[in-house]
């Protein structure tokens, strides 16, 4: 059984990376809702409440990495994976998000928490990453090029949000070769401790 908070990993002296907890789920929630609210970056139009953004933590894991970074005791950002689709062929394949507070970017937290987020994933055992953004947006764009995704395609006028259509464009990054029969991807919760220790400590290495 998986400790919440366990394999909390310290990175350059002033920020954490670790597995989100349940109770993140306000501060998650505050980060969110500006973009439901404000943006079209999510195509949601109503901001979750804190149970519900609750359940999405605890529902998550530990079949996909929730992970949030912690500066002296406040979440700054997080990042999750999920699931790409619903099919048993997309085992192996994960949709990726980041959301990081307005106070704190431009600081490399988005890069940080990218990079952990990768390295969790490869040490589970997946395979490929998908990840859509909601067009313009050229940051994330030119954070997913920095976390090694490339573009592979557009839909056109796909969400309607704040009286216009939006294109969403898509980006894919393998996360290991795809040779051979795959093995299942592993649950957090079946990987070794160490190793996860390990994965969360890329995302301290963008920061150094």
């Amino acid at each position: 059984m998986v400790a919440d908070g366990a394999w909390a990993v310290r990175h350059d002296g002033w920020m954490f990376i670790r597995l989100a907890k349940v109770d993140d789920s306000g501060p998650v929630r505050a980060i969110y809702a500006p973009v439901v609210e404000s943006t079209a970056i999510s195509f949601e139009l109503v901001v979750p409440s804190e149970h519900e953004m609750a359940s999405r933590v605890a529902d998550r894991q530990p079949t996909y990495p929730w992970l949030v970074a912690d500066d002296d005791g406040r979440v700054v950002g997080y990042a999750y994976a999920g699931r790409f689709a619903a099919r048993p062929a997309y085992d192996w394949s994960v949709e990726t998000s980041v959301y990081v507070a307005e106070a704190a970017r431009g600081k490399g937290v988005g890069r940080g928490l990218y990079a952990a987020l990768l390295a969790v994933l490869i040490v589970q055992g997946y395979r490929q990453a998908m990840a859509g953004i909601a067009l313009p947006n050229p940051a994330s764009v030119a954070l997913h090029d920095w976390a090694g995704f490339a573009p592979v395609g557009v839909y056109r006028h796909a969400g309607w949000k704040f009286g216009a259509w939006h294109d969403v464009g898509w980006w894919q990054r393998p996360l290991a070769s795809s040779h051979g029969v795959p093995q299942a991807p592993m649950p957090l919760d079946a990987v070794a401790a160490a190793d996860v220790d390990a994965a969360l400590a890329a995302g301290g290495n963008t920061l150094a």
